[in-house]
Order: structure tokens, then C-alpha cells, then sequence
């Protein structure tokens, strides 16, 4: 039987999915454009980044959760597929072994929009999406683990290569900057499995408010659906981290989800490069007869 959460995966196999929170609380930037769409380098977007960080880890898939009406733009710029960094320059004709990692796009619920899509929200939820959609096509490729990559976050990623068997293994791996990691609200990196989502699903549900408090008063408007306002380290406080846990500080990181994040990091001497293999890539559709073509 089926439950109605994220289970274990297969044994045979290993299945790492990448997940990139969009949709989340509104950020102080003001812009007619999404905030993940802000430069962080010549040509390279901060989502961009969160997704190539991703590719970088070794994911298998890479699952962006947005708002539906944001959802064009954010496939416009990405494509559907990016290549594996990993895949580029292997072997003796190395186009033939480019590796591609499909990218999915997941509209955030109904139901939780303005009730409890907050970033952290938004990784459960992608994580959820993952887990089932990939359950149904097969279980063998059923998650096993799951990376989570915030574009709100910069630094470099070239020294995640190194490091792509520890992450893409069942043992949990956490970037850190001076010491601090997404449990301190840092947008950085890490991977959780089946228990920690199931951990943080709990906290959201239970130490969130609703419309009405347990003896039937409404809420005002300030304390109802209080888990939109939920910050990361609230979130993935049901993410454990013990002594099995590969820790790794990054080389830099600036916080670019505010005005003022961003001014430092854009003055700063700290530049990114936008990684070989971005470019847009589609899915080509099979071919079709003219009398089918008009079905």
C-alpha cells in the first residue's frame, strides 16, 4: 500500500533530485521580472546558478517549483534539459557522451498559495512532486535523495565536483559559510532524504495556524496561514545532521535576496562565470504524417 508521503527508494539504484525553490515569500527588490531572474554574472542568471549547482552535484533531475504564470519566462530562459558538467569533455568523441539532465517544472498547489508557500514550502513540495512523479513512471527511478539549491544564494560551484560521489550517496552532505549552513538561513546547498522530509512536512503542519484557531476563532489577517512567513531554518530544523553528514565550507557566499546583498555582492571583487553547457536545449517532438499533424 501506498502512503501519502515520500518513501524510500530502491536498493539496486541511486536517484539524486535536484530541487530549486522559485515560488516563495515576496523579496524587497520591487522589479517587474521574478528575483531569480537577476544577473549574477555576464549572461547568467541567479536561477541559472541554483540550476547548475544541480548539475554540478550530479542530480539526475532537476525539479524547478514555481508559480504557473512565472513558469513560461523561467522555461524560456532554462529549456528542458541541461548537460551534465561531468559529461562534457569525457571520453574519446566527447559530444556523443553528453549526459542530459531533464528539468521539470512543478506549479506550486492551489491550496498552498498564500497560505503556506514559503521557500522552505516550496522544497518540500518539490520534493513531493519528484517522488511521486518519477514513482509512477517506475521505481526504479524513484528519488532516493534529494539536493536542494537556492538561487538567493552565490558562490562558486566548480569545487562541488569533487565532492559528487559523497553527495550522490545515501550518507547527507551540508555546505557552510564561516560556520553556518541553511540551518542558520543560509542560502546554501544541501541534500535530505525520506525521514527529514517527512520531519519537516510535520512542522509545517503542525506548528503552522490555519483560518481558525483550535477553539473556532478566526485569526486576524497578520496571524492566519502563518507558515508563508516560515523561515529555512524553521523548515528544515527536521533536516538532521550528525557525524556521518560531509560538511564543506564554501570558498565565498553572498546573500543576494536582498537590495542590499546584492549591491555588496555586485561591488564586490567576487565574480561568477556562467558554466559551459547552459545553453537553451529543447525536447524535439517525434515526428509526425501531415494528416496526424493536424489532429
Amino acid at each position: 500500500m501506498i502512503d501519502s508521503g515520500i518513501t524510500k527508494g530502491n536498493l539496486n539504484s541511486f536517484h539524486l533530485a535536484g530541487v530549486v525553490p522559485v515560488s516563495g515569500q515576496p523579496l524587497d527588490f520591487d522589479l517587474p521580472w521574478h528575483p531569480s531572474l537577476n544577473p549574477v554574472g555576464k549572461d547568467y542568471l541567479a536561477l541559472e546558478r541554483a540550476v547548475a549547482e544541480c548539475a554540478m552535484a550530479g542530480c539526475e533531475t532537476i525539479w524547478v517549483v514555481c508559480h504557473k504564470g512565472t513558469q513560461p519566462l523561467l522555461r524560456h530562459r532554462l529549456g528542458d534539459w541541461i548537460k551534465d558538467p561531468a559529461s562534457l569533455h569525457s571520453g574519446k568523441y566527447p559530444t556523443d557522451n553528453i549526459r542530459e539532465i531533464p528539468i521539470y517544472y512543478v506549479p506550486i498547489h492551489p491550496k498552498d498559495r498564500e497560505k503556506r508557500d514559503c521557500l522552505g514550502w516550496s522544497v518540500l513540495y518539490g520534493a513531493l512532486t519528484a517522488h511521486w512523479v518519477s514513482r509512477k513512471m517506475s521505481k526504479w527511478v524513484t528519488p532516493d535523495m534529494f539536493y536542494a539549491a537556492f538561487p538567493y544564494g552565490v558562490y562558486p560551484l566548480e569545487f562541488l565536483r569533487e565532492h559528487r560521489p559523497s553527495i550522490s550517496s545515501r550518507k547527507k552532505f551540508l555546505l557552510k559559510s564561516d560556520g553556518n549552513s541553511v540551518k542558520e538561513n543560509l542560502y546554501l546547498g544541501f541534500t535530505f532524504d525520506a525521514e527529514d522530509f517527512k520531519r519537516c512536512r510535520r512542522i509545517v503542519r503542525e506548528e503552522s495556524t490555519a483560518l481558525f484557531d483550535p477553539s473556532g476563532r478566526r485569526y486576524s489577517m497578520e496571524e492566519r496561514y502563518s507558515a508563508r512567513h516560515f523561515l529555512l531554518d524553521k523548515i528544515f530544523e527536521g533536516v538532521i545532521i550528525d557525524d556521518d553528514t560531509k560538511q564543506i565550507n564554501v570558498p565565498w557566499y553572498y546573500d543576494v535576496s536582498t537590495w542590499c546583498g546584492y549591491r555588496e555582492y555586485m561591488a564586490s571583487d567576487k565574480k561568477l562565470k556562467k558554466p559551459e553547457g547552459m545553453e537553451y536545449n529543447e525536447w524535439h517532438g517525434i515526428a509526425r504524417t501531415e494528416d496526424e499533424a493536424d489532429i
